[in-house]
């Protein structure tokens, strides 16, 4: 298990270079932009605008404070996303244009390069049982919350993240007042699957 600080994160520029991200995890480590296999980030949306576009990527937005957004995807009819909605999943290679609907907004983004990974992010209200998984997984806690796994426990503040895997062999118990989201990615085509 492995604890990842939001005062650690790095920031960068969006791809399209109309705002800034934080990175929280990437796979492989130090991958970029172009090539990493799944990467997990946060980013502030102050103004409307259309998303950076990433081939053969598959991507999951979800709200994480704010007004929300009117997310529209390649022209279809748009979908609202606040902070009570279920993550969204959509394909990161589709034009998609958000528009503000009541002040700024960040956002959770957890995306996966197709062929190599795949992923599910699930919104759990707290206190919840996660069972142990293969799979790597990250929690991303969204006020402060305790982490307990046997006689070990942790806590994270706003924003902070846990990651693990395989080496987690029992159930993790999260208490806090807030809402958690769970990433799990799965590997595909025998790809390794160290977070």
């Amino acid at each position: 298990m492995k604890i990842l600080r939001a005062s650690d994160y790095k920031r960068m520029p969006w791809k399209n270079g109309g705002g800034e991200t934080v990175e929280i995890a990437v796979f492989p480590a130090g991958a970029s932009m172009e090539d990493f296999d799944w990467r997990v980030s946060m980013a502030t949306i102050a103004s409307d605008g259309a998303f950076s576009t990433f081939a053969d990527v598959d991507r999951t937005l979800s709200v994480l404070s704010g007004g929300g957004i009117e997310l529209t995807i390649d022209g279809c009819r748009p979908v609202t996303l606040e902070d009570s909605s279920e993550p969204y999943p959509f394909p990161a290679d589709r034009p998609a244009v958000a528009t503000l609907l009541n002040g700024v907004t960040t956002d959770l983004n957890v995306m996966t390069r197709r062929g190599r990974f795949s992923h599910r992010v699930i919104r759990y209200p707290t206190p919840v049982s996660l069972p142990a998984s293969p799979s790597p997984r990250l929690v991303l806690a969204t006020g402060r919350h305790t982490i307990a796994f046997g006689s070990e426990k942790t806590d994270l503040g706003p924003f902070d993240c846990l990651a693990f895997g395989a080496e987690v062999t029992g159930d993790l118990v999260i208490s806090g007042g807030s809402a958690v989201f769970v990433i799990e990615f799965n590997p595909e085509g025998g790809i390794p699957s160290s977070a």
